[in-house]
């Protein structure tokens, strides 16, 4: 998942888009760039690996008051300089950096570019190109990105610069994410919050089919048809403290750590001092009306839900059915007469999660988002939200955001058991049974120095690793070995016990 970070009217715009671009890392990417100007003063550089690669290449040669800066995961191109963004247009004058995927690009080409030379293989740069050919063509800038949008198919954030007005960004995004940051004559744009939250706390939503013209003292919102849409401001509720890993070498640890301190603020979100649960009465309402549940997810969050299915179930009643929110977003099966859709997501912002739930939003399905984000997309599009409280997770590797989804679900299903009278959900003390957890958590991560040094000893020299539990330690095995498989690069899979004789032994 690629990330997007822009400024624009800050004389230290150089420094803002490394600092934003080092806090999008979680996101993933094999290359880097930015772009800066100032006047007359243009520089763009790149570089494939870190970002401190970048930073080593930029030197003292590009201070500016407005630029772009992208991350990039390869999905069109191999990751080379070449296909890192920002791209730029034939003649040089546009630069872009875009997320997402252009499902018509080739068409783009063939139609609109014959003749232009192409430096990479990405779809970004058929983009820009098309901009300024359009530009050539005689159009204004704004009216050359209106007229490209309105051709461009597919998921996409867009930040673009026209090197000849370097006092605006021109911002619009479709089905990926993409924020404005408001500061104190400057703007940014950005793809999370948590890249600007060292400038600003103040922040503006950006729709999808919505273009943004960004300059240092003013934000216009439009529609492809250049109809101004009014739009207010909100402030995150994020702290400078919350984004920083204080004494710890790695996000991830700190994030392990949190998990206590995560679990017992679930307990206070939602259960009063008397353990009586407070989830929302209409999200309550919303799950005793389904017939069926349908948990849609990827990665950790699908896991999450995996783990919570038989939990779901025993303590509401109500059937639960998993779904790869990558696969429902292309195919949805034969669904039950008064289905409830729940998106686990730890960002509200996955993108294959908010596919399947603008399908659910067409057909009028009641749908439940469980993030970490509010104000997300996800959370802004369901008909109801259940927050997790557990911080921002800067991590790749998701550690605290799995314990809290399947802590939120346990909260949810006691909540619905209780008003359906079931006597297992009644008598099921969940706050006495999480504050148990928590300590436990607190125990074994005080033990951790020699859990470390055994799992040194058995996974120092190993290529492949199992998982191996039965019933709802099978579902957590799966968890495990995909944190195993993202942390160490051992091959590890989570395996049923009673399966192995099925194949694997033999």
């Amino acid at each position: 998942m690629c990330g997007i970070v822009g400024v624009v009217g800050n004389a230290n715009a150089t420094d803002i888009l490394i600092q934003g671009l080092e806090k999008l890392e979680y996101r993933g990417y094999d290359s880097a760039g930015i772009f800066v100007a100032d006047g007359d003063q243009a520089h763009l550089v790149k570089a494939v690996g870190r970002i401190a690669e970048l930073s080593a290449k930029l030197g003292d040669k590009t201070e500016g008051t407005t630029g772009i800066g992208h991350t990039r995961w390869a999905t069109h191109g191999k990751p080379t300089e070449d296909n890192a963004h920002p791209h730029t247009s034939q003649t040089g004058r546009f630069v872009l950096v875009h997320n997402g995927v252009i499902e018509n690009y080739l068409e783009m080409k063939n139609d609109f570019l014959e003749g232009h030379s192409f430096k990479g293989q990405t779809d970004t740069e058929i983009a820009v190109h098309l901009i300024g050919q359009f530009v050539e063509e005689g159009l204004s800038t704004l009216e050359a990105f209106k007229k490209a949008l309105k051709i461009i198919q597919g998921s996409y954030a867009f930040a673009l610069i026209d090197a000849t007005d370097a006092d605006t960004i021109y911002v619009a995004k479709n089905k990926s994410p993409l924020l404005i940051g408001l500061g104190d004559d400057y703007n940014m744009v950005c793809s999370d919050a948590m890249a600007m939250i060292r400038e600003t706390s103040e922040y503006m939503e950006i729709h999808d089919k919505e273009l943004v013209v960004v300059k240092k003292d003013s934000v216009e919102v439009m529609d492809y048809d250049g109809n101004a849409i009014e739009r207010g401001s909100y402030t995150a509720e994020l702290d400078l403290s919350d984004i920083g890993k204080g004494t710890y070498p790695y996000y991830m640890l700190k994030e392990i750590d949190e998990q206590p301190t995560v679990m017992r603020k679930l307990i206070s979100t939602y259960a009063d001092a008397d353990g009586r649960m407070t989830v929302d009465p209409e999200i309550v309402q919303a799950v005793q009306k389904a017939d069926r549940i349908y948990i849609l997810a990827a990665g950790t969050s699908y896991n999450a839900g995996y783990a919570s299915k038989n939990m779901i179930e025993a303590l509401t009643d109500t059937p639960v059915e998993l779904g790869v929110a990558s696969e429902w977003a292309y195919h949805l099966p034969i669904l039950s007469k008064n289905p409830l859709f729940i998106l686990l997501t730890q960002s509200g912002e996955t993108a294959d999660s908010r596919q399947v739930l603008v399908r659910a939003n067409e057909l009028g399905i009641p749908s439940l988002t469980i993030t970490n984000v509010p104000g997300s997309t996800l959370s802004r599009e369901a008909t109801y939200t259940m927050l997790l409280h557990a911080g921002p997770e800067i991590a790749v590797a998701s550690t605290k955001a799995y314990t809290a989804q399947v802590a939120a679900l346990a909260f949810l299903s006691k909540a619905v058991g209780e008003a359906n009278q079931k006597k297992e959900a009644l008598e099921f003390d969940l706050v006495h049974e999480l504050s148990i957890v928590a300590q436990s958590i607190e125990a074994t991560l005080s033990e951790k120095d020699l859990i470390a040094e055994k799992v040194e000893k058995l996974l120092a020299t190993t290529r492949n690793a199992f998982y191996i539990g039965r019933g709802n330690d099978y579902y957590v095995t799966i968890e495990a070995a995909l944190k195993l498989k993202e942390i160490s690069y051992i091959q590890c899979e989570g395996f049923a016990a009673g399966e192995l004789k099925h194949g694997t032994i033999s």
